[in-house]
Parts: C-alpha cells; sequence; structure tokens
C-alpha cells in the first residue's frame, strides 16, 4: 500500500487529532462549572433560534426575534400576575366574599338585647365569626395558590435551563464524535485502521445528531410549557439569565425549620381558626342552653376533633419539612459526587483516545468511553437542576 504522507507527517497528523480530541472532551457548559456559585447569572442562549441549529439538526428555521430577558425572579413576577389559576382563585375567593357577606349581615347587625336564645345567638355570634373566618380562609386560599404558583414557576424555569444545558452537552457529543469521524478517515486513509473504524465512528456520528435533534425539540417542549404556566404566548421567546441557588450548607437545624414552618404555614391558620370557632360555639351553648344537652355534648366533641385536626395538621407540616431538608442535604451531595464522575469519565475518554492513537484501542470503544462521558456529563447538570428544586421545595415547606 502507498503510503501518501512520510511516518513523520503521519506523527504530526496524529498529534493534531488527539489535541483536538481533547479540547472537545475539556469544553463543559458554564452552568455546570459555575453550579456552586452563589446566584451565578449567565445568559443561556435559545438554541433552536439559530441558523447553526438549523444545520445541525437539519432543519429549517425562521429568523428569531428580540427575545426578552427572563431571571428567575422575573418568571415568579409574570407567573403572579398572568397565571390563568392563580387568576381564577382571585376571582372565586371575591365571589366567596361576597356570598358570604350576603348569607350574614343581617344576623351580624341584630342589637345585643334582641337576643334571647341559642338560635339568634348563633346566628348572630358564630355567623358573624364564621363569616371573617371564612374571608380568612379564602385570603388564605388564594396564598396558599400564589405559592403554589411561585414553585412550578420556578420548576418550569429550571427544566428550561436543563433542557438548554442538555442541548449544549450534546452539541459537545456531536463534536467529538466528528472529531473522531475525523480521526478514523485519516487512520484508514494512511492504512493503520480499518473500515470497521470509519463505519464506527459514522454511527456513533448518527447517535450524536440523533440526540442533538431531540435536546432541541425538548427545549422548545420546555419552551412552551413554560409560557403556558406563566400565562403569556405559548411562541414567546425567552433570553434565560440563569441562576443557580447558593449550595452552601442549611443554616437551620431540622428541628429549627420545623418550628418556623409551623408558625407560617397557612394550613397550621386554617385549622386554629376552626378550633376558635368550635370554642365560640361551646361558649354560646353554655350561656344560652347547657352543655349537657346533645347540641352541648357534640359542640364539645367537634372542640376536640378540632384540636385533633391541630396535632394531625403540625404532624403533616413537620414531616413534609423533614422530608425537604432530608431531600436538600442528598442533592447537596450529589452535586458533588456527580462532578467527581463526571471528571473521571472525561479523563477516561482522553485516555482511550491516546490509546485509539497508538493501535491499543477501537474507535468502539472510544465511542462507549465518549457515552459514558455524555452520560456523566447529564447527570451532573441534572443533579444540579435537582439541588435547585430542593432548595425551592424546601423553602415552599417552610411557607416562605
Amino acid at each position: 500500500m502507498n503510503f501518501p504522507y512520510s511516518s513523520k507527517k503521519w506523527m504530526s497528523i496524529s498529534l493534531a487529532a488527539v489535541l483536538t480530541t481533547t479540547l472537545g472532551v475539556g469544553a463543559l457548559t458554564a452552568s455546570a462549572n459555575t453550579a456552586t456559585d452563589a446566584a451565578t447569572k449567565a445568559p443561556v442562549t435559545a438554541p433552536a433560534s439559530t441558523d447553526k441549529v438549523a444545520a445541525e439538526t437539519g432543519t429549517t428555521t425562521a429568523p428569531a426575534a428580540a427575545e426578552e430577558e427572563l431571571t428567575l425572579e422575573k418568571a415568579v413576577q409574570q407567573a403572579l400576575q398572568t397565571n390563568v389559576t392563580l387568576n381564577n382563585a382571585r376571582l372565586d375567593a371575591k365571589n366567596a366574599d361576597i356570598n358570604e357577606s350576603l348569607s350574614y349581615k343581617t344576623s351580624a347587625d341584630m342589637p345585643a338585647e334582641m337576643i334571647e336564645s341559642l338560635e339568634l345567638a348563633k346566628a348572630k355570634h358564630v355567623g358573624n365569626a364564621q363569616g371573617e373566618m371564612n374571608k380568612k380562609l379564602n385570603a388564605l386560599a388564594v396564598t396558599a395558590t400564589e405559592g403554589k404558583i411561585k414553585l412550578g414557576a420556578q420548576q418550569a424555569y429550571y427544566n428550561l435551563i436543563f433542557a438548554k444545558d442538555d442541548y449544549d452537552l450534546k452539541k459537545q457529543s456531536l463534536s467529538r464524535a466528528e472529531t473522531q469521524l475525523k480521526v478514523a478517515k485519516a487512520a484508514f486513509d494512511v492504512g493503520t485502521k480499518a473500515k470497521t473504524d470509519v463505519l464506527q465512528a459514522e454511527m456513533g456520528l448518527s447517535g450524536a445528531q440523533a440526540a442533538l435533534t431531540s435536546a432541541a425539540n425538548s427545549v422548545e417542549v420546555a419552551r412552551m410549557e413554560l409560557n403556558d404556566f406563566l400565562g403569556v404566548d405559548l411562541q414567546k421567546k425567552w433570553k434565560i439569565v440563569a441562576a443557580n441557588k447558593q449550595t452552601a450548607p442549611i443554616t437551620l437545624t431540622m428541628e429549627e425549620a420545623q418550628k418556623q414552618a409551623l408558625s407560617k404555614r397557612i394550613e397550621m391558620t386554617r385549622v386554629q381558626e376552626e378550633l376558635k370557632l368550635a370554642e365560640l360555639n361551646v361558649k354560646l351553648i353554655e350561656e344560652y342552653s347547657a352543655l349537657s344537652t346533645l347540641p352541648g355534648r357534640q359542640a364539645r366533641n367537634n372542640v376536640e376533633k378540632a384540636k385533633l385536626a391541630i396535632e394531625e395538621q403540625k404532624r403533616t407540616i413537620s414531616k413534609e419539612v423533614a422530608q425537604a431538608y432530608l431531600n436538600l442535604n442528598a442533592a447537596k451531595q450529589a452535586i458533588e459526587f456527580q462532578k467527581k464522575a463526571k471528571d473521571s469519565a472525561a479523563e477516561s475518554y482522553r485516555l482511550t483516545n491516546l490509546r485509539f492513537e497508538n493501535g491499543l484501542a477501537t474507535t468502539l470503544e472510544v465511542i462507549q468511553a465518549e457515552e459514558e462521558l455524555s452520560d456523566r456529563e447529564n447527570q451532573y447538570q441534572k443533579a444540579i437542576l435537582n439541588y435547585n428544586l430542593a432548595v425551592v421545595n424546601f423553602e415552599t415547606a417552610l411557607g416562605n
């Protein structure tokens, strides 16, 4: 076989290919490298709106319109203004307040000297208390919905960031596959590798292209889901300003976190108000009738039930806080573990490439090492996403 290059020239080509491959391994996304920074902000470009993506995925896209910046805080504020579920909850609360005021206004205005029976006392005092409690609970229901909307907006925001980061990783994987194919072809041309190495590299490249197309689609789906949750145009483009939560140790102990949640969670306010209403009913029966009567005994039982409801709610909240606390700690540790795994996979890929250049590894082994690296990079990004969501869930469990 005739070799087009001298052995010295071939050595230069091999070294250049190794260098290119090694540099490809080291190119990690900015958001992954800055996961432990406090509120790091870095613009993330939407991939599906660029001509480069069209060339890589084989699709045709229209020129992108000017994109509005979207931070985590802005996403939450936008949801609080335009989320359909929240606006419906606000309107329902207003209607409930109107209906409640119509139902007890006449009895509440009754003069005290006209109250001569338990029925009239309940009509005035219990009806009045019930109306006020319902107004407070209606307001709390809106507040609870707002909390859920805040949580949902943050989750949708981070899901879009993860989709974009995953797309960037798939681009890196495609670049590595392209480099591997170039190396395999160069080796085949000079007779040091078989045709099967080229075919395997081509299969690896096809797989990387398919993964990139799927990732680009996932970005578009995540963007539409975010827009749907925010209550804006589904096709609206955003220039996402990524922000990772600070991976600092939790300053609160679990007991302190549970105590804080019990003082702030609206569920506790609801059951406490129900206890006050039950106790008022007992007081009126004692004043205008007798607690030994059937209604009196039932009223006292209702007080005990209200107390049990408070204890049950305390246990529920304490359990939720404990789970969120433990999940947050586990998510923080997972970032460190996944980073080590990713770094090891990157080094393994680099060494496998070197072995390939020296004829000690096959193209299939290189492809497998690249797939492992791609998977580890993805798991690392997912660990960052899970940590951010764990922080959001913990803050929600506290009642913030």
